[in-house]
């Protein structure tokens, strides 16, 4: 007689999302997306198998020509190793190519633009970032934004009930 374990096999895709930034695209004009790798230690990575991360106030800063992801919020498993300390907002070094980095310096001192990210993904089972060239948004263009998402789902209400 054969028993199922208590574990639960679950085959991830080639690309499958751990978390987004909603607040991304309703505070910030999307203008060029990229995507960095990112430095982690173990403990992350476990934690981030398990989906404990808050992305939201998470944001990207260049310092010394080098990328760092400050704000993203990886909870430690109860479980976690006891000679580590885990620091749940580590400041998070992000892997991007030199000419691209020197791109987004660029962008970033001359036309008051901001890097905000978007999501974590895996890739090839290594943790990447996906991150936007950003400009903030004014109160109004905000005031748009939910005008425009309610007089969708007032149309999809219209062609749902059409259909009936």
């Amino acid at each position: 007689m054969a028993t199922k374990s208590s574990k639960s096999t679950t085959v991830k895709g080639a690309d499958s999302r751990i978390a987004d930034n909603k607040k991304a695209f309703f505070n910030y004009a999307i203008e060029e997306r990229f995507e960095a790798g990112m430095v982690l230690e173990g403990w992350e990575v476990k934690a981030l198998r398990e989906g404990k991360v808050q992305l939201t106030d998470g944001y990207v800063v260049i310092r010394e020509g080098e990328l760092f992801l400050i704000g993203c919020q990886i909870n430690p498993l109860n479980t976690a190793s006891s000679h580590i300390s885990p620091d749940a907002v580590r400041t998070k070094k992000l892997l991007l190519h030199k000419e691209q980095i020197r791109r987004l310096i660029g962008k970033i001192e001359q036309k008051g633009f901001t890097l905000v990210p978007l999501n974590l993904h895996w890739k090839n089972g290594k943790v990447k970032c996906d991150m936007a060239l950003a400009k903030g948004k004014a109160e109004h263009d905000k005031r748009d934004t939910i005008k425009d998402r309610e007089g969708k789902r007032e149309v999809e209400r219209a062609m749902k009930s059409r259909q009936r």
